[in-house]
């Protein structure tokens, strides 16, 4: 089964940023004793910037764990405990395909083993979508027919092709298997930009 990537996302309160980061900091190192949890990733804004949006990446070793971790006790303690010191509700949202794939690189796979799992979803896809859909839709103009080639071949690698690549090559590109790992604070880039956050209590 493969990997579920899970990103949440808070505004800190004015005031309250080293008290959330620090709060922030302390759950996510705990939270990798908890059961499937098998990496963490936080993010926050860069150093004398506006923003004051704060995220964490979590990667679990399958949906069933990522679900217990989300109903525990535990995250819901950590969420009671920063209520006070947040200004909106949690924004959550599961990574798929490209935007989950090789997003830390202190544990990817050489850049040689990215390329050919890479090419082995760009090549058929291309060679698929640029001998099937130009003859159905021949009567529109060339640019426009190469734009949504493009667009199927770029869809079809986030959301069906990479998923299924990375799961079937997983044993290959982690021989040893991916280790439990959390990362600090990024400084140098502000968190994910996400589409269409779903809102979650607490």
């Amino acid at each position: 089964m493969g990997q579920f990537h899970i990103a949440i996302t808070h505004q800190a309160k004015p005031g309250k940023e080293v008290e959330y980061e620090a709060a922030l900091r302390e759950f996510a190192k705990k939270s990798l004793d908890e059961p499937g949890v098998s990496g963490v990733l936080l993010l926050a804004p860069v150093p004398g910037s506006l923003g004051k949006e704060y995220g964490i990446l979590r990667t679990f070793d399958s949906q069933e764990s990522c679900d217990a971790f989300y109903h525990s006790e535990s995250y819901r303690e950590f969420h009671r405990r920063t209520r006070p010191l947040v200004a909106d509700d949690a924004k959550r949202h599961r990574l798929d395909g490209l935007e989950g794939f090789f997003r830390d690189p202190k544990t990817s796979p050489p850049r040689w083993k990215m390329f050919v799992v890479t090419w082995l979803g760009v090549y058929p896809s291309a060679l698929l979508f640029s001998m099937t859909i130009p003859p159905m839709i021949g009567f529109m103009h060339d640019l426009l027919i190469r734009a949504i080639v493009n667009v199927a071949v770029v869809a079809s690698l986030a959301w069906v092709i990479m998923p299924f690549l990375t799961k079937l090559f997983r044993p290959w590109l982690y021989p040893d298997g991916p280790k439990p790992v959390i990362q600090d604070f990024a400084s140098t880039h502000r968190p994910l930009g996400l589409p269409e956050q779903e809102a979650v209590p607490g």
